[in-house]
């Protein structure tokens, strides 16, 4: 019989302890970049993060005695679940010891709370939709992650794999340089493609930001609704996603492709403020903000997040202006590398491409799932 006592999180003791836990996890790890307290509890918050509009959740701790061992979130996404016909409760935020009874006890919370309201299938890790940081980390160990992607103790993999959860998909984080041997040859196809299109790439415009961002929504939900996993954004979290990131947002990195003034495209790319956030240790104040404001200007790297292009497009090179642009505008900022991520593992099409931009794969990530008995 396992020792583990799993208590669903009611207090805020509890809260607290729920969010502060992976401090005791990571504290001899190097490579590990604390989230912002207060951005936690945001997207946690049911009150103020419009994904739970069409989403429950359930926080779980676990405890061995008096001490904590682990926590996880059980959710379900109703979106989802209509968009992709099933019925996953998926857990996410999982943190852990290296105990298999751990792992065992948090995982079985979530599928029999997930079984409770009709769920079939046990799938994660995300925290909370595969908008935010997902999948665990299974390849890239040996230095940090890039902004708003995951990072995890090797030995999940193991404590996922004794609990039969099996790989249900991986995705690829590539890495690329400013020398990349490709470079000639994709300012040779960039020249060539200008010549053949209409199309036209142009950094955001700050102060029409609302309507440049229900540009981004249109393209996004057109462009990757095929895309596995994939749920479209609601208007709400839209207006969500704008606020967020407007503070840091630079527009010269999030570029849109119109044709005649028809959004068709865009790139979204972030300054790795993981270079800033790794000295904070999670808090803004007292003298978190000075270190974030004096750190921003020295960051090295950069993210491609997004990628979007409506299908009619996709065959014309888009891919390659919105590249070069954003590009171009990493490297006079000063910009040493850059992580163009994540890519699913069978998505041919944007895998070459990467790599046709001089992009290695450096980082692997896995999600795993699990039939609910």
């Amino acid at each position: 019989m396992s020792h583990i006592r799993v208590k669903k999180v009611g207090t805020r003791k509890d809260l607290k302890n729920f969010i502060r836990f992976p401090w005791k996890v990571y504290r001899d790890d190097p490579n590990w970049v604390p989230p912002l307290i207060r951005d936690v509890k945001e997207k946690l918050d049911i009150k103020k993060n419009p994904f739970f509009e069409h989403a429950d959740r359930e926080l779980f701790l676990a405890y061995k005695g008096d001490e904590i061992t682990g926590r996880i979130v059980g959710i379900i996404d109703r979106n989802h679940n209509a968009f992709h016909n099933e019925k996953v409760v998926f857990y996410g935020m999982y943190e852990s010891l290296n105990e298999v009874d751990t792992a065992s006890a948090l995982l079985g919370a979530v599928a029999a709370w997930g079984k409770e309201r009709g769920m079939d299938t046990l799938r994660g890790t995300v925290s909370l939709s595969l908008n935010d940081e997902c999948a665990f980390l299974v390849e890239g160990f040996d230095s940090p992650p890039a902004v708003m992607m995951p990072y995890n103790p090797r030995y999940y993999l193991e404590l996922m794999e004794k609990n039969g959860q099996v790989k249900a998909k991986d995705l690829y984080a590539f890495l690329m340089t400013r020398d990349h041997a490709t470079a000639e040859k994709v300012r040779l196809i960039v020249e060539k493609i200008k010549t053949m299109t209409t199309v036209t790439c142009r950094p955001i415009n700050l102060k029409n930001w609302e309507e440049e961002a229900e540009k981004i929504k249109f393209v996004y939900n057109n462009a990757w609704e095929k895309n596995w996993g994939f749920v479209p954004w609601t208007e709400n979290e839209m207006k969500h996603m704008v606020k967020s990131l407007k503070s840091l947002a630079d527009p010269d990195l999030v570029v849109l492709a119109e044709d005649k003034g028809r959004p068709v495209g865009f790139c979204f790319g972030l300054p790795n403020y993981n270079e800033v956030l790794a000295k904070m240790n999670g808090r803004l104040f007292p003298f978190g903000f000075l270190k974030f404001l004096l750190g921003r200007k020295k960051i090295k790297g950069m993210r491609m997040l997004v990628f979007g292009i409506l299908k009619e497009y996709r065959a014309a090179g888009i891919s390659y202006l919105l590249a070069a642009e954003v590009e171009k505008q990493g490297i006079q900022k000063g910009f040493e590398w850059a992580e163009l991520s994540w890519a699913l593992e069978d998505n041919d099409a944007v895998n070459k491409f990467a790599a046709s931009l001089g992009g290695k794969v450096y980082k692997k990530y896995r999600f795993y799932e699990k039939k609910i008995a």
